[in-house]
């Protein structure tokens, strides 16, 4: 509620003066404030988008085509709805509730090729996903779109919470298309993630060259390449070609799952950002425009002198951002903004009224600092909002939860010490250290310990978990835990905090206390 009235009262007014919506982006409508958080998934024909999207609802979606000719070549939102179905483009853009409204400007053969496929699906309750048509490589692509695609994405990329980049480990190619739809999520950096799919299909050597390569070709399109998080793994629902990354596949999946499931927490942050973005744009637009206005003459030579502001735009840009102490990033970008200019009359812009632009920078200054800390104290009174079902269950609990009987968890739900079964052997190398009393002192099970090559930081942690009374030495049991956590640690495996109580060896346990 908040945040679209600040909108209405202080930013549109700014935006309809200059004609914002004609030159960046349309008005924002009550659904842009109130829908649910959108992934927009974006990638090549055959990276697997849309088996993606299966693999995370675990259910066919309708209008859902899978395969290696160009199918998806349509936009499809896929939503939550009681029944399923499928909605076309041109009936989606006259419903109030769903925030694609606006998406009408780009025309019949834009909608004919936009639907919304409906299902009873709970991970939809909390999220929607977009699912864009496959990038071709080469030309030919472009002229058969009959609108323009790139607008499109931008469209969607300001209003989606997380943008997706699907790349294909076995077949990595980034056409021009492809670095054209990633330029023009100019901006919106942080809402990107990139995931290299299919990469149980190339063995280790092959995928961190393949990883390699990515990250290359993506610092030649995004000004921010390094911090942009790459999943690697193979996300659809079949056996793994190549097993000997499996670990690493489960750990960035759970990493993906995560990131996705905070997206409703994060959704009312996100709608601040953009607003501030888009703020902060309607500004220097304002800026610019009625710069223009002032330049132009009254009677005579309007034409030339409208040539000579477009042409002059870039020196115009400097201008306004020493006198206004604007950062450069903060501009639209000048070729685009020069085409637009041609078609307008300047001496209908309208001039500079300070009014508007203080009801904006009052709004940036104090109403946003002051919505931002309310929402921070709503999230965390709120429960907190998972997306859940789907896929997202399979990751919880249970033996095929993220690490389930691995390492330090390895034992948790047997009756018996799981250190017991390779004590003997543990117990040899302990009698060779000349035990006084049953117990080894520090300095002995230290010169035992470093033969693991663990670094001193890891063994000193494994020290404090393995002495559990804290006497400064290690009796049988302690040492065969000692052991027992260094194979841990040595498997690859991460060493827990404190000991999990499955882990204490038998004669440090305490009885069970009976309730007084």
């Amino acid at each position: 509620g908040g945040l679209r009235e600040l909108y209405l009262r202080k930013l549109l007014p700014l935006e309809e003066h200059y004609r914002f919506h004609d030159f960046h982006s349309p008005a924002l409508e009550e659904a842009d404030f109130e829908n649910k958080p959108m992934v927009l998934l974006v990638g090549q024909y055959s990276t697997g988008k849309t088996t993606f999207i299966r693999y995370l609802l675990e259910q066919d979606f309708p209008g859902m085509r899978i395969g290696p000719e160009p199918t998806t070549d349509s936009f499809i939102a896929v939503m939550y709805g009681d029944s399923e179905g499928s909605v076309p483009g041109n009936a989606l853009v006259v419903d109030p509730k769903k925030p694609f409204r606006k998406l009408s400007r780009f025309g019949n053969a834009f909608l004919n090729r936009f639907m919304c496929s409906q299902l009873p699906n709970q991970v939809l309750k909390s999220i929607s996903i977009i699912d864009s048509p496959g990038i071709l490589s080469g030309e030919k692509q472009r002229i058969s779109r009959g609108y323009d695609f790139c607008q499109v994405l931008q469209w969607f990329a300001e209003r989606v919470d997380r943008i997706i980049l699907l790349f294909d480990a076995h077949k990595l190619d980034i056409s021009d298309e492809f670095s054209e739809a990633i330029k023009s999520f100019r901006g919106q950096d942080d809402k990107i993630r990139v995931v290299l799919n299919k990469a149980d299909q190339v063995d280790t050597q092959q995928l961190m060259r393949v990883y390699g390569a990515l990250m290359w070709s993506l610092g030649k399109v995004i000004n921010t390449p390094e911090v942009l998080r790459v999943y690697i793994g193979s996300f659809w629902a079949h056996p793994l070609q190549n097993t000997e990354n499996r670990r690493l596949f489960e750990a960035e999946a759970q990493d993906l799952f995560k990131d996705i499931q905070r997206l409703p927490q994060k959704a009312a942050v996100r709608k601040l950002n953009d607003l501030i973005k888009r703020a902060r744009l309607a500004k220097v637009h304002a800026y610019i425009i009625s710069y223009l206005k002032k330049e132009m003459p009254s009677v005579f030579g309007k034409e030339n002198k409208k040539k000579e502001l477009i042409s002059r735009l870039p020196e115009i840009y400097t201008q306004l951002q020493r006198e206004y102490h604007i950062s450069a990033g903060d501009f639209p970008e000048v070729k685009k903004m020069q085409e637009l200019l041609e078609t307008y009359d300047f001496t209908k812009f309208h001039s500079l009224k300070p009014k508007l632009i203080e009801a904006v920078d009052n709004m940036l200054a104090n109403k946003i600092a002051s919505l931002m800390s309310l929402i921070s104290q709503e999230e965390s009174n709120m429960p907190t909002q998972m997306v859940h079902g789907g896929a997202f269950d399979g990751t919880m609990a249970g033996p095929f939860g993220h690490g389930y009987g691995e390492g330090a968890k390895e034992g948790a739900d047997e009756e018996e010490w799981v250190v017991a079964k390779d004590k003997p052997a543990y117990d040899e190398i302990f009698y060779t250290l000349s035990p006084i009393n049953g117990k080894i002192s520090g300095i002995s099970a230290k010169k035992e310990m470093v033969t693991s090559k663990l670094p001193n930081s890891v063994l000193g942690k494994i020290w404090k978990l393995a002495d559990c009374d804290g006497d400064g030495m290690l009796d049988e049991e302690e040492f065969a835990l000692a052991k027992h956590l260094i194979k841990i640690k040595l498997d690859g495996y991460e060493l827990p905090g404190t000991l999990p109580p499955h882990l204490v060896p038998p004669s440090h346990r305490k009885p069970l206390q009976t309730a007084e």
